[in-house]
């Protein structure tokens, strides 16, 4: 991945705050997206598509659920510059992070079951 691909594909809001939101959260699903960002499944699946092309992000199925991380396979200066952002900005993803923990009958991780 090169620095304007990257950057490129932070430029969007939405895309910003969902990288952040998983980052945080360590994964996430559309839904639980939709809900903390308050927009709609076929943005938010439109952004995570453009995020997953960009190779900021992989995905997994379990079940009926699709689930997305940060790629493991990112560059060190990339995750670096996730990772500094999350921290030095907290405030920028804080109401969505609320809107997430509002949301009712979150899908299960296999984390938690395994």
């Amino acid at each position: 991945m090169n620095p304007l691909q990257f950057y490129k594909c932070l430029a969007d809001e939405t895309r910003l705050r969902s990288l952040l939101l998983i980052a945080q959260e360590g994964e996430l699903c559309v839904c639980e997206l939709t809900e903390a960002l308050d927009v709609s499944q076929p943005k938010i699946s439109r952004h995570l598509a453009q995020l997953r092309s960009c190779g900021l992000l992989q995905d997994r199925r379990q079940g009926q659920w699709v689930f997305y991380r940060i790629n493991p396979a990112l560059p060190a200066w990339a995750k670096s510059v996730l990772n500094e952002t999350l921290e030095a900005n907290r405030a920028f993803i804080d109401d969505n992070l609320r809107g997430l923990c509002r949301m009712g009958d979150r899908p299960e991780r296999a984390s938690l079951c395994c």
